[in-house]
């Protein structure tokens, strides 16, 4: 980890309770919306990404509006969720580790449309959750890193997780680069980076309903390769050198629409 980083907690993958105790939760998720509680907490947290950390994003309008979508973003920081719903109008549900649901929060969460998922084990009860909100038209949130990164940088290659969720549902997917987050923890020492949202073209698979690991794998390199050359534009040239170019391809593709209109 570089030596700027805050020290992150030590990771708890294993949640004893039980597969019951969450029940409730995922009931609420597969049968009701989030109510105004969402609402309050994107705001809030809005407020607090765009005050501290400067937070803009690119290209949001890449974001489905309508029909059942899935972000998938890098995740360094716990404030990668709001990040990644600051900018798009849909409300955004979140599949959150299972250790968060404890009181109080538990109640902002399950309000909010969060669900658990229980690291460490098989948790099957997510993925109908997430189906059962894409199977509506919903938008999930789902990182193809699954944990957090704790070095700062990108994984080496990702979970099949998304690539499972994906293949399953048929959903549009949305590459997203979350740049600066990885020093948020840094807060604490009065550092507070800049961060930049970027999202990147929707893309589909065919469905499969009975998908293999291996071609689980397959998608989710894919979609994670996405997300690197994302962030590797980020890292290259800087927020103000990826809107400029993100601006050209925009000219670009006018001029050539213009060019087709007066030649038709």
């Amino acid at each position: 980890m570089p030596d700027d980083l805050v020290d992150m907690k030590p990771q708890v993958y294993k949640d004893p309770r039980p597969k019951e105790y969450f029940d409730r939760f995922h009931e609420r998720s597969r049968t009701r919306d989030p109510d105004p509680m969402y609402e309050v907490v994107r705001l809030c947290t809005t407020v607090y990404a765009l005050t501290f950390f400067r937070a803009q994003c690119i290209s949001s309008e890449k974001v489905p509006q309508t029909g059942p979508v899935i972000l998938a973003p890098n995740h360094f920081s716990f404030m990668d969720h709001f990040f990644l719903g600051a900018f798009v109008r849909r409300k955004v549900r979140f599949m959150a580790k299972s250790q968060l649901f404890k009181s109080p929060l538990q109640f902002i969460y399950t309000h909010g449309g969060v669900f658990p998922v229980r690291r460490g084990v098989r948790d099957e009860d997510a993925f109908i959750t997430a189906h059962s909100v894409l199977e509506r038209g919903g938008c999930i949130a789902m990182y193809p890193e699954a944990g957090r990164s704790r070095t700062g940088k990108l994984a080496e290659k990702p979970k099949p997780g998304i690539g499972r969720i994906a293949l399953e549902s048929g959903a549009a997917v949305v590459p997203v680069a979350i740049h600066g987050s990885s020093r948020v923890r840094n807060w604490k020492k009065l550092d507070f980076p800049k961060v930049t949202v970027q999202y990147g073209d929707p893309i589909r698979f065919e469905q499969v309903a009975d998908s293999t690991r291996d071609q689980q794998q397959v998608v989710a390199e894919e979609i994670f390769a996405e997300i690197k050359r994302l962030y590797a534009g980020l890292e290259t040239l800087g927020r103000r050198g990826v809107m400029e170019r993100v601006r050209e391809e925009r000219r670009a593709l006018r001029r050539a629409e213009r060019k087709r209109v007066a030649s038709a």
